[in-house]
């Protein structure tokens, strides 16, 4: 018997634990550790941001379906990981503190055969003073409560403006080291397009505020496309939206602290610049979770597991420090730990070699530089991979570990600029592969045929589609597992 655990239970480690209940025989266990009692669909956090949906349409409760599948459920957080086993036992074990109700605060160590750690970001709020709805002066939409206060706070500033009064909105990064800039794309577009049917669009400044060095940049370099027989880019046509909704733009951005009604950023030339402002939702860098490594002895390890960031090392070349020595070649093909071959990890969880963007400073050392994005689709592929590959050696199959390079991966995003089946629309987009491969790709680092994007109502209906479809599969109702990751 072979005993699989999964931290964490977003979109990778979800995935994994129902690709792994589906194919190990009842002879082998699957365990998840995750703090959250609800699965959350985090790309419908921006229609709950807005109002147009509600909380309980991302959610779900994993409880009933893990019992239903055979899946042993820990509702807790990892604290430690004992990849050599402890004194007292030679089983490498994780150590987790319970966070529901009826036992927070409970210390257990679970032994396991193969842990796959998908814990997704810790929403690092305290990096920016003042940044965040729980203990600043901001909203957000990375969770779907977070995403329920944005909407409330909105309505108000809607209302604020039926009675005439002038409001601005700033919506972006919280700092110069954010990730997820489509997100942001995303709630800007559909808080622009919600003022626009209350009818307050006059009376409202919509600032949209990134580390973006350029728009369109998207933390993946920008993409460079053909398009009607012409290359162009995505910063052509991502600027094209701003100026044709109206929306003001500021890149090159660090948000250095935020204040009630105000914020300070910094820009690249130094500068530090005071925006005043009624309504900000600015999202929060990442980092991993503030888990310990040990080894046998009880020593310290961390720093051999874990990257500086939090996220776990694999199997990726971290020693080039700088832009022009950077390939395709550094990304992960495995997601395996280098030390621990019984270790991997999926999504977010995994340290990238380092930023797919060109990385910046301002002439005051401020890093102003987009984080990688691992994020939806990616997260799922690699999150099944790396199942198959354990899946594998339980069953003793002679075969090298499956791999998933984000340099030979494609990603679909569509990122919905309107809520509306008839006024709507949403932005598709398709890059192949993921990260720019510049020695296969010398033109634009990507394949030009499957790299490229439209806007229009086809994509709402398809982000509306897709909202439907992956909560099925997440559900695991009949021919889950026809939709792919």
């Amino acid at each position: 018997m072979a005993r699989v655990v999964v931290l964490g239970a977003g979109v990778a480690g979800h995935t994994a634990v129902m690709h792994l209940r589906r194919k190990l025989s009842k002879a082998h266990e699957v365990v998840v550790v995750t703090p959250n009692s609800q699965w959350n669909w985090i790309p419908s956090n921006i229609w709950v941001g807005t109002g147009k949906m509600k909380k309980e349409q991302v959610l779900f409760p994993l409880a009933p379906l893990y019992a239903k599948k055979g899946v042993i459920y820990h509702q807790a957080r990892a604290i430690a990981i004992h990849p050599e086993g402890t004194a007292e036992s030679e089983s490498p074990m994780v150590e987790i503190e319970y966070t529901s109700p009826e036992r927070a605060g409970e210390v257990e160590r679970i032994p396991y055969d193969y842990l796959i750690n998908a814990t997704g970001p810790k929403l690092k709020f305290e990096a920016t003073p003042g940044l965040g709805p729980d203990n600043g002066y901001s909203v957000s939409v990375c969770t779907a409560a977070h995403a329920e206060h944005a909407s409330k706070e909105l309505a108000k500033i809607i209302e604020a403006a039926r009675s005439g009064k002038k409001q601005r909105l700033i919506v972006g990064m919280g700092n110069g080291t954010c990730t997820c800039q489509g997100a942001a794309f995303e709630y800007t577009f559909n808080v622009e397009f919600e003022l626009r049917e209350a009818g307050v669009r006059d009376n409202c400044e919509l600032v949209y505020l990134t580390n973006e060095t350029e728009l369109g940049d998207f933390g993946v370099g920008g993409m460079r496309f053909r398009q009607n027989g012409f290359m162009t880019t995505s910063q052509l046509w991502t600027e094209s939206i701003f100026r044709e909704r109206g929306v003001k733009a500021i890149s090159g951005a660090a948000v250095k602290k935020v204040v009630e009604g105000g914020l300070t950023y910094e820009t690249l030339d130094g500068v530090e610049h005071d925006l005043s402002f009624d309504f900000a939702m600015l999202l929060p860098p990442f980092s991993g979770h503030p888990i310990k490594a040990f080894n046998k002895a009880g020593e310290d390890i961390s720093d051999v597991v874990f990257a500086p960031s939090g996220f776990m090392k694999v199997d990726a070349d971290y020693s080039k420090t700088n832009y022009e020595d950077w390939s395709a070649e550094d990304w992960p093909r495995t997601y395996q730990n280098p030390t621990y071959p019984n270790m991997f990890a999926a999504g977010i969880a995994f340290a990238p070699p380092h930023a797919i963007s060109r990385p910046r400073k301002s002439v005051n050392g401020t890093l102003i530089a987009p984080a990688p994005p691992r994020t939806g689709q990616p997260s799922g592929t690699i999150g099944r991979t790396v199942a198959d590959t354990i899946i594998d050696r339980i069953k003793g199959r002679d075969k090298a570990a499956r791999e998933a390079p984000m340099t030979h991966m494609g990603a679909a995003c569509v990122a919905s600029t309107g809520s509306s089946f008839l006024r709507g629309s949403a932005a598709a987009m398709v890059m192949y592969p993921v990260v720019p491969d510049w020695k296969k790709y010398p033109e634009t680092g990507r394949h030009t045929h499957h790299t490229r994007g439209e806007i229009g109502l086809f994509g709402h209906w398809i982000k509306v589609l897709l909202h439907y479809m992956f909560i099925h599969k997440a559900k695991a109702r009949p021919g889950w597992t026809f939709i792919p990751e």
